[in-house]
């Protein structure tokens, strides 16, 4: 009997679109399969003749450059065997020299690129486009990404369009944000980001280093990452980052060129990782929390000083409070920590400290910063602070040519406010705060705090105040921290307002309310302030001040109205790159009492709308119109538009030049957009324009066959 002839492969079909169903990987706008790890896809092998018992046949995966087994990057699977490295392999049928191959990786397998040959006897083959990309995959029980809800994985995985929260806690308003994992090029960016990581393959197979790795990576600082951070308010050089929407340009620019993209602000960073996570197969989400602290010290305050007029001064401190911050929540069980630190983890690519000499920042549990336990890794003290730190105000007086601070008031309550992040499945803002702090006031709270306090508490700082402090008796015990409400004798109340719509052109009408509540009569002097800041609290002009002396009795309240004139500020409005926001200080002070109460408030500009024309519903491949219409409604010459559209599987980023408009003109731009995938998508818009910074808009249309 003459052997069988040697047994050679004739070629491979990795069933891309079945696989890539069943796998919810059909997105991804590639050549290659991508598939999500511990969840089976089949692979069909053609043979030169049928397969026999006897015939030796083998699928053989490798990772990185030089693929080993001894290292665990390279995996010889052989049908019906014991399983490899948690990897296994079986024939689904037979037919012919048809053989059908059911493939299931590890549930914890190394994510990444894997090559893919068929070893029969002596002979391989490589089939072409053998590269396999295995995800994270947050439907696979076993996988630690794992997500019951089917809901959140559409939301959390599979959205490739969002908002951003940005503003002030005074008037929050969404950023229309393209994430973009599916497109051309982002997943092999991801990949390339994997690589220049140097995570050992052991380390990839955890979303907790991976995505610590991304944080460092996003930005530039450090190990050439994707984002140069930008605050300067100087731009020219790069693209001002007011003027993404989207992370699908950087990233593909970063994948094109491997050098950093010019310039990112946190919200940038923030869409950036969103789209690395959530294209890693990692549920991610964006998150903003308002009046954020940037705290320096660890001492959780941050300290704001003004002058006699009331006016905030730059140059005397290095802690601040950030009108908003973004960073991002990433969904795993964490093996690494002690039970009940699943779930949501912060990380954060906003290049503000180092943490293990990098900037990079988290995964730390949502949860550890709610029940304070702040000695978890990573970075949670960090965290912590941002949302739970004091600010205190002092007022810097000259007595006698030298500089005397005046303690003017705390805030125990008003760090990290409004957590919001886009909700599940609808086109609005869900506020998160409960997840990350119980309620102010609250008993839970409070032992929250004093658990975080024995982790943070720098010996000889003064303590929270509104509190007593923790305090080592020389007996050894810890006295417990009181609660004592700061309230004022004459129950001094203030609020500010603006009391007509703060259009630019017009003059910015706002006012300062203060209110007492208790029986007497109260001489109240109030201080107030008005200037333009950056959304990190950098004080860019100051646009005018008040000083009025009231008398109140009693439970009652009067109103001090803060005008500035459009010239004291349309100026400054112009020459800047970023956008500004409004920021009104009020100081009052109770002559009988001594009380002093200190209130900021930031608002922001409002905008005439843009407006989308399009059908609701269009067909696959067939050309529809598409039409921006915007009408400058402001007293104001709006000079150098630009109008800035993309549609996810419509049509790519462009930019139109729109010259100046005149008030009342109307601008119309059209567009012709080819769909070329199902399923609804969306339009965004944004015009920019010397004076205003950025007007979003959106439309969803659904793709039909």
């Amino acid at each position: 009997v003459f052997p069988e002839s040697s047994l050679k492969v004739a070629g491979v079909d990795f069933l891309k679109s079945q696989n890539t169903r069943e796998h919810h990987t059909d997105g991804y706008n590639i050549k290659n399969l991508v598939v999500r790890r511990g969840q089976p896809f089949q692979v069909q092998v053609s043979l030169n003749r049928e397969l026999t018992a006897a015939d030796k046949l083998s699928l053989r995966f490798g990772i990185g450059e030089n693929p080993l087994k001894n290292r665990g990057s390279l995996l010889s699977l052989k049908p019906e065997r014991e399983d490899f490295n948690g990897w296994k392999i079986s024939i689904v049928k037979k037919n012919g020299k048809e053989c059908l191959l059911s493939v299931t990786s590890s549930p914890n397998a190394p994510v990444g690129k894997y090559n893919l040959h068929v070893k029969t006897g002596t002979n391989i083959y490589k089939p072409e486009n053998g590269v396999i990309y295995l995800l994270f995959n947050p439907w696979c029980e076993d996988d630690v990404v794992y997500m019951a809800s089917e809901a959140q994985k559409k939301e959390y995985v599979l959205n490739d369009t969002g908002y951003i929260y940005v503003g002030s806690a005074y008037n929050i308003y969404n950023r229309p944000w393209n994430f973009g994992q599916f497109e051309e090029f982002v997943l092999d960016a991801c990949m390339y980001l994997l690589d220049k990581s140097k995570l050992s393959l052991s380390d990839r197979r955890n979303p907790a280093n991976v995505s610590r790795a991304m944080s460092a990576l996003v930005n530039a600082n450090d190990d050439n990452g994707v984002l140069l951070g930008n605050w300067s308010g100087n731009y020219i050089s790069g693209t001002s980052p007011m003027d993404w929407i989207g992370s699908v340009t950087i990233l593909q620019k970063y994948y094109k060129t491997k050098k950093p993209v010019r310039y990112g602000q946190c919200w940038v960073f923030a869409g950036v990782l969103n789209t690395v996570m959530r294209c890693l197969g990692v549920p991610s989400r964006c998150v903003s929390t308002f009046d954020s602290a940037h705290d320096t010290e660890e001492n959780l305050r941050v300290d704001v000083y003004l002058n006699e007029r009331g006016e905030k001064l730059n140059s005397l401190s290095f802690d601040s409070v950030w009108n908003f911050h973004v960073w991002n929540d990433v969904w795993m069980k964490r093996a690494d920590l002690p039970e009940g630190f699943d779930g949501w983890q912060a990380i954060d690519s906003t290049p503000q400290e180092q943490s293990q000499g990098r900037f990079q920042c988290g995964p730390c549990p949502v949860k550890a910063v709610k029940e304070g336990d702040v000695y978890l890794p990573y970075d949670s003290k960090f965290v912590y602070a941002e949302v739970n730190a004091d600010r205190v105000y002092w007022v810097v007086k000259k007595v006698n040519g030298k500089d005397k601070y005046l303690k003017v008031g705390t805030e125990t309550q008003d760090i990290g406010k409004n957590i919001s992040t886009k909700a599940v499945g609808q086109n609005r803002r869900e506020d998160i705060t409960r997840e990350y702090k119980y309620p102010e006031g609250s008993k839970e709270e409070r032992k929250s705090m004093e658990r975080a306090y024995s982790f943070i508490r720098p010996s000889g700082l003064v303590p929270r105040s509104g509190y007593a402090s923790t305090v080592q008796a020389f007996g050894g015990t810890v006295q417990p921290l009181v609660l004592k409400e700061p309230v004022t004798k004459s129950g001094l109340h203030l609020e500010i307002t603006n009391t007509e719509p703060l259009h630019p052109g017009n003059p910015l009408e706002m006012a300062i309310k203060v209110k007492t509540s208790t029986p007497g009569n109260w001489t109240v002097e109030v201080t107030g302030s008005c200037q333009l800041q950056y959304y990190t609290g950098k004080v860019q002009a100051n646009l005018g001040t008040i000083k009025e002396t009231i008398n109140l009795e009693g439970t009652s309240e009067m109103q001090i109205p803060l005008k500035i004139a459009p010239d004291a500020y349309m100026k400054t409005l112009s020459s800047v790159e970023d956008e500004v926001l409004i920021l009104v200080t009020a100081i009052a002070e109770v002559k009988e009492t001594n009380d002093k109460l200190t209130k900021e408030t930031s608002m922001r500009f409002q905008y005439p709308p843009i407006t989308v024309q399009m059908p609701e519903t269009a067909q696959l491949y067939n050309d529809f119109p598409c039409a921006f219409i915007f009408k400058n409604k402001l007293n104001v010459i709006l000079e150098n538009c630009k109008l800035l559209v993309e549609g996810l599987g419509i049509f790519k980023m462009t930019t139109f030049e729109q010259g100046d408009i005149m008030p009342g003109r109307i601008m119309k731009s059209e567009i012709i957009c080819t769909p070329t995938r199902l399923g609804e998508k969306k339009i965004v818009a944004k015009l920019i324009s010397n004076q205003i910074k950025g007007i979003s808009t959106e439309k969803a249309i659904t793709i039909t066959e």
